[in-house]
């Protein structure tokens, strides 16, 4: 237990250290990622005025149909190419990478190149 709650406590002191340094604006807002052991969650926010401009999750209609798992590597690259999509549709080109204190490793670094290859800059 005592492992667990370290482990908990290096993820939020590194997602704090994070956030303190990037914010998300109207013109460039921040691409949150969430990951937990079996799903990712993926966001635009803009900070400015505290709204998700869009959402999309391994639990979502859009990734079901890839017939992908959200445990690993392939899914979070298709993840990547449908929050790219979408970023596109709603007139979002540039964002600012926020890996949510996880490792920029693994299925954060997949989901985010995917992302990049389907026209998002960081």
């Amino acid at each position: 237990m005592k492992k667990l709650k370290a482990k908990q406590a290096s993820l939020r002191r590194r997602h704090t250290r994070v956030r303190g340094k990037i914010s998300g604006t109207q013109d460039r807002p921040r691409l949150c990622v969430t990951r937990s052991n079996s799903n990712l969650y993926v966001q635009l926010v803009d900070d400015v005025t505290g709204k998700t401009l869009c959402g999309v999750s391994t639990l979502g209609a859009e990734f079901k149909a890839t017939n992908k798992n959200g445990a690993n590597v392939e899914g979070a690259a298709a993840l990547g190419e449908i929050v790219g999509k979408k970023a596109k549709e709603a007139g979002i080109s540039k964002v600012v990478f926020d890996r949510g204190g996880n490792l920029y490793h693994g299925r954060v670094k997949a989901l985010a190149e995917a992302a990049r290859e389907a026209g998002l800059e960081f």
